[in-house]
């Protein structure tokens, strides 16, 4: 990538609402970088410099091709002319890929855009989609969360984690383990389960344990600040390190590849995006959502949302999706599905509504997740299992 120039006075948005009387029309991105290139030529031969950024869905790999295509068009030699400054912005809009190049000669300026059709998204649905709520588990304890080893249900409470067995349409107590004392107390409580196979993990504040579901449930825990797993659906994880005495994750990350990364504390995170262009969303401990690229490098806010995210996949819109609630004061509490476009929440689905504040957002068997809210008219702790359900 070449410096980045800045001082540029034309407004990406604005430009936008002129793409059908401004743009050139393309085959493939390709054809799209070689337009501007000639494009560019023909206003002036001077020297050129550009930059080149990404507010597409397409992962940065295409950017890569704009650069190559638009260079490879260019003259090997240029005349003594005034030196050109240019960014090339790689975007999209509902039916087309748009590349924007904003040039800068001395005190003139240029703006083209080449586009070309955004083909039919294989497996994506338009049509609306819904959120299904399934009641799994009540009681009077805290739930902070709970999993499925096969066909079983494990809840885990604040003073114990316990098996269940299927009974009917019910579920009957098959056995019950106690978590260890002297752990934190913060005001909101909280605890996450990861279940692999008949393998069990358990993480607490301050506290990490170890066990089995199969032939019995076995629990090894101990003190320590071991960081949590953090899934997003099926397709990535992080490592994050929790604030024992608090009830947020204090900002120190290991991602996928090992790298070490570090934001400013943080309630829960979920990754969006296509292979290769992932997205991380993080509801931080001030009460903005900020999304992140894969490198964990800051690209923007979205507002409105509460503190409770989870990642699923879906087939709906294209893959991947967030679930998240509705800030703190905002009644009745409620989830809603989200898709990420260009780093914007789209709405994939109306809210369920809850019957009191949600005190837990995990997400669970890859296209679910799991949601505790404590029900104020009762007092007790309700459990659901939430779904998108695509629309026909």
């Amino acid at each position: 990538m070449m410096p980045r120039v800045n001082g540029w006075s034309g407004a990406l948005a604005a430009l936008l609402f002129l793409v059908p009387r401004l743009s050139l029309g393309a085959d493939d991105v390709a054809g799209a970088a070689q337009d501007l290139a000639r494009r560019t030529v023909v206003w002036n031969r001077g020297p050129i410099t550009v930059t080149y950024r990404n507010l597409s869905s397409l992962p940065d790999s295409r950017l890569t091709e704009v650069r190559q295509d638009f260079e490879a068009a260019l003259p090997r030699n240029t005349d003594a002319a005034i030196p050109i400054e240019a960014r090339i912005t790689l975007s999209e809009n509902t039916t087309d890929y748009l590349l924007i190049e904003e040039a800068r000669a001395g005190a003139e300026s240029q703006v083209w855009i080449a586009r070309w059709k955004r083909a039919a998204r294989s497996g994506a649905v338009s049509s609306p989609a819904a959120i299904e709520k399934r009641l799994v588990w009540e009681q009077d304890e805290p739930i902070l969360d709970l999993a499925f080893p096969g066909t079983s249900l494990l809840v885990l409470s604040r003073s114990r984690i316990t098996l269940y067995a299927p009974n009917g349409t019910t579920w009957q107590p098959k056995q019950s383990v106690p978590l260890p004392g002297g752990m934190p107390e913060p005001r909101d409580f909280r605890g996450h389960l990861r279940v692999n196979g008949t393998r069990l993990e358990v993480y607490l504040p301050g506290v990490a344990c170890q066990g089995s579901v199969e032939p019995a449930l076995t629990l090894d825990c101990r003190a320590g600040g071991e960081p949590w797993v953090l899934e997003s659906g099926s397709q990535a994880l992080l490592l994050a390190n929790f604030t024992a005495n608090r009830n947020y994750f204090d900002g120190r990350l290991v991602l996928q590849n090992g790298t070490r990364k570090s934001v400013t504390p943080f309630y829960s995170a979920a990754e969006s995006g296509d292979p290769g262009n992932a997205l991380w969303l993080l509801a931080m401990a001030d009460g903005r959502t900020e999304v992140f690229d894969g490198t964990f490098q800051e690209l923007g806010t979205i507002p409105g949302w509460g503190s409770d995210l989870a990642g699923i996949s879906t087939r709906c819109s294209g893959g991947s999706q967030v679930l998240a609630d509705r800030p703190a004061n905002d009644e009745p509490d409620a989830i809603q599905a989200y898709s990420i476009v260009n780093r914007s929440a789209v709405s994939l689905a109306p809210p369920v509504t809850f019957s009191g504040p949600i005190t837990a957002l995990w997400p669970s068997l890859g296209s679910s997740a799991v949601a505790v809210s404590h029900d104020l008219a009762t007092g007790k702790y309700a459990a659901y299992v939430l779904t998108v359900v695509c629309g026909p």
